[in-house]
């Protein structure tokens, strides 16, 4: 009796137990593998480096603005000297302090009320401005000490790019003078630039302030005074040789800047004002900002074939500001590749060692990509003949499909069913991941009969059939829905984990929410996406990189057109919808069948179907 009473507990309890196990394996969701990119794929493989430079943001956007520039060069034209400023700061303290500046400088630095007055206006309008260039300062001043230092050019003229270009390689002025050292098309040339459609080397900050360096030389040597060396740069020597003569042969700046051009008369003022403020900010309470990566923690490599910034940010998980930022000489986003010539990209150190540990894989990835270069969309749109645009959009409609996701619909098993990879599946509906959400309409390009579908699968209804209006109204949901999603991070969360869980890269993270570490604190909120269109890559599947997982297959179904019957039109109908009655059946077919040119049909009227 024990012993049966034993085994039934023993037989409730397993019972209990394969119950259980089967609820809990019910329970289990199956997802779709989604399948890594070609890009992925490659980074997968890379060594990874240790080292992590931190660029702070606040760094990354003052070497990109222009604001400071725009408002240096207002006031250097327009203000007067004459005009008394109300700041305090003593004249005698301040012929003090440019006695001493004297001293140890090959400049003639002496008190003049003009002089004061702009000191002055600077102190009193542009603090704010001189903190933010002293902290571009710790970037580009060590490039233009190390170039003055080998050519005996004076170190304090590094104090004139603050003058002329607030410190900007990006910097364009009104007469098309051009980075750093503002140099003219024509100048530039002739101190051997390169500017071409790919590469403007007046914004390249070494090879830009080698040429200031040389012609502050080769000007020293004519005028033997570094004033007028400077005067020569702003209005060119031709100025400074007639002012010359028109001040009966006076040789030095303040005897002969009254005959100069308006500009370069206020030019060495402006440049002794900024050399004041940089050697005593501490004593007028400016403090300066600082740059957290400075010049030697850069590097720079030669490029082997033609990359785009877009893909090194990829490959390095770097924003392409950042890039941008290294790199001001490239004008369209390029490195291009010169047969025997060189052609150099500065990066961080640590992006330099990932760089060079996987150059095969990096170079193996941008041969892949040159193999699916397209043209751009908007160039397409203007070069392509307006008829066979109209027959592409026709072809584009006549597979266009909808469905409506419903509760426990994932993007794999959409994907699935009607024949399709995920990857289109997100470009056609400007998805940033694998997401969707419950009740959107989603379009599909695909010639799998809806009706088949139903039937194979009830989980996933019959396409829904829709007129010309419906589509344009559902285009409209498709915006609504592209706008910017949001992610706030939560614990344990880090760029990586958040990338994947989005289907995004680490880069296309970084570069949407303007990161330049991957530092990301808790209870960020993160942009996941804008609202543009989303391009997404698809390998070829005769690439011999043996990346064939990476990309699916667009497999159709054959659709036979062997239909006879016919069809009278109703109230509401267009050549579209009844298309879509017929499965394979297309517009220029009814058209065809029926003779019908401009596509105007009347309910009543009969129609042929492959008659």
């Amino acid at each position: 009796m024990i012993v049966r009473k034993i085994s039934l507990i023993v037989g409730v309890l397993c019972s209990m137990s394969m119950f259980a196990q089967q609820s809990a394996s019910s329970e289990i969701e199956i997802k779709p593998e989604v399948k890594l990119s070609y890009l992925d794929s490659v980074k997968s493989t890379f060594k990874k480096n240790d080292m992590a430079t931190k660029a702070d943001s606040l760094w990354m956007k003052e070497l990109t603005s222009l604001d400071i520039y725009d408002d240096l060069s207002k006031d250097i034209q327009t203000i007067n000297s004459d005009v008394t400023v109300d700041e305090e700061l003593p004249t005698e303290l301040l012929k003090q302090r440019l006695h001493a500046m004297n001293e140890k400088s090959p400049f003639n630095i002496e008190y003049n009320q003009g002089l004061e007055n702009l000191i002055k206006s600077f102190l009193k309008n542009r603090k704010k401005s001189f903190s933010r260039l002293m902290a571009l300062s710790e970037y580009y001043f060590p490039i233009f000490e190390e170039s003055f230092a080998k050519n005996n050019v004076p170190l304090e003229i590094k104090y004139l790019a603050v003058v002329e270009s607030a410190l900007n390689p990006k910097a364009v002025s009104k007469m098309g003078a051009t980075g750093l050292w503002q140099f003219m098309y024509g100048t530039g040339k002739q101190y051997a630039l390169k500017i071409d459609s790919y590469v403007d080397e007046r914004s390249d900050p070494m090879k830009a302030t080698a040429a200031a360096s040389d012609y502050m030389t080769k000007m020293f040597e004519v005028f033997g005074d570094w004033e007028l060396v400077l005067a020569s740069y702003n209005s060119g020597p031709g100025n400074v040789t007639k002012a010359i003569r028109r001040s009966g042969g006076q040789t030095k700046y303040w005897d002969i800047h009254s005959n100069l051009p308006k500009e370069t008369q206020g030019y060495v003022p402006a440049f002794y004002a900024t050399m004041y403020l940089f050697e005593y900010h501490k004593e007028h309470g400016i403090n300066p900002e600082r740059a957290v990566v400075k010049n030697f923690e850069t590097d720079t490599l030669n490029i082997k074939k033609e990359m785009t910034f877009k893909q090194i940010a990829d490959l390095l998980d770097m924003p392409q500001s950042q890039i941008q930022l290294l790199n001001p000489s490239y004008k369209l986003n390029v490195v291009p590749y010169y047969q025997g010539e060189q052609h150099c990209l500065r990066l961080p150190k640590d992006k330099i060692a990932t760089f060079v540990s996987n150059e095969k894989q990096i170079y193996a990835y941008v041969d892949y990509q040159s193999t699916i270069r397209t043209i751009p969309a908007k160039l397409a749109s203007k070069v392509t003949p307006k008829i066979k645009a109209q027959a592409d959009k026709t072809i584009i409609e006549t597979n266009m499909q909808f469905y409506k996701v419903l509760k426990g619909d994932n993007l794999g098993a959409i994907a699935e069913k009607y024949d399709v990879n995920i990857a289109d599946l997100r470009k056609w509906n400007n998805l940033k991941s694998n997401n969707v959400a419950l009740g959107r309409t989603l379009k599909i390009k695909s010639d799998v009969d809806p009706a088949k579908i139903a039937k194979e699968a009830k989980s996933i209804p019959a396409v829904e059939k829709k007129s010309e209006e419906a589509i344009a109204s559902a285009d409209d949901k498709d915006k609504n829905a592209g706008q910017s999603q949001e992610y706030v991070v939560v614990a344990g969360d880090n760029l990586g984990s958040v990338a994947r869980k989005f289907g995004m890269t680490i880069a296309e993270l970084k570069e949407l929410n303007g990161l330049t570490s991957n530092n990301i604190g808790l209870g960020k909120t993160l942009v996941i996406s804008k609202e543009i269109p989303v391009i997404e890559e698809t390998a070829n599947v005769n690439t011999a990189l043996a990346v064939n997982a990476s990309v699916d297959s667009f497999k159709k179904s054959a659709v036979s057109k062997k239909i006879s019957e016919d069809y009278y039109v109703k109230k509401g109908d267009s050549l579209y919808s009844i298309s879509k009655k017929y499965p394979g059946v297309t517009i220029s077919d009814i058209k065809k069948w029926n003779g019908i040119k401009d596509g105007d049909i009347k309910p009543g009227m009969k129609l042929k179907i492959n008659g």
